[in-house]
This record gives C-alpha cells, structure tokens and sequence, in this order.
C-alpha cells in the first residue's frame, strides 16, 4: 500500500508537482515519468469532462458536467440588468467513503 504523506506539505494546497514527487519518492519512478504520468491522468480527466462524459474515481468522487440555463443577474457596482449566458460548469460529489474519512479526521 502507498502511503501519501501531505502533513509536511509547504502549500494549504497539493499540486500537481507534489504528486509527482510523492510517486517519485513512492514508487521509484523517475521524475519525468512521474511528471508525465500526473499529466496524463488530468489531461484524460480533463478531455473526458469536455467530452461530456463524468468521471468516477471510485472511493473517491464523481465529477459531472451540468449546463447552467440563462438567467437574468444585475452589476453589484452599478446595479445594471447583465443577461448571464447558458454555460457548462463542473460539480464535484465526494464519495461517501471520502466523506467518512474526512468526518473522521476533524473528530479526532
């Protein structure tokens, strides 16, 4: 089993380059190849989304696309009526299983 260990992260945030360097430090893959490894698996990720198609990472989520109608918004500053065009936009459902070990992780 890996284990991944974000404690000693410099960033609030885990980024790209910290996975390739955990599966650098992990599993023994050079750095290019874990570099070219995380990049491929966001870039797949990536197309499927804007395919269409969702994407389950079991254990872990579902990312889905949802199209937003039109709807009338208005300018905070000026209070000006500004249509706002249909868009497509990503929603993200944490699995149950991630859900758990978050609740886990602030109880204690």
């Amino acid at each position: 089993m890996i284990e991944f260990a974000v404690e000693n992260l410099e960033t609030p945030a885990l980024t790209k380059a910290q996975l390739a360097e955990m599966l650098f430090d992990q599993i023994g893959l050079n750095k290019r190849e874990s570099k070219d490894m995380i990049d491929a698996v966001f870039d797949l990720i990536a197309q499927s989304l804007v395919d269409g198609k969702d994407v389950k990472l079991s254990g872990f989520g579902n990312f889905q696309i949802r199209t937003k109608a039109p709807r009338p918004g208005r300018n905070p500053r000026t209070g000006e009526a500004i249509p706002i065009q249909a868009r497509r936009v990503v929603i993200f459902h944490a699995s149950s299983k991630l859900k758990e070990q978050i609740q886990t992780a602030a109880a204690g």
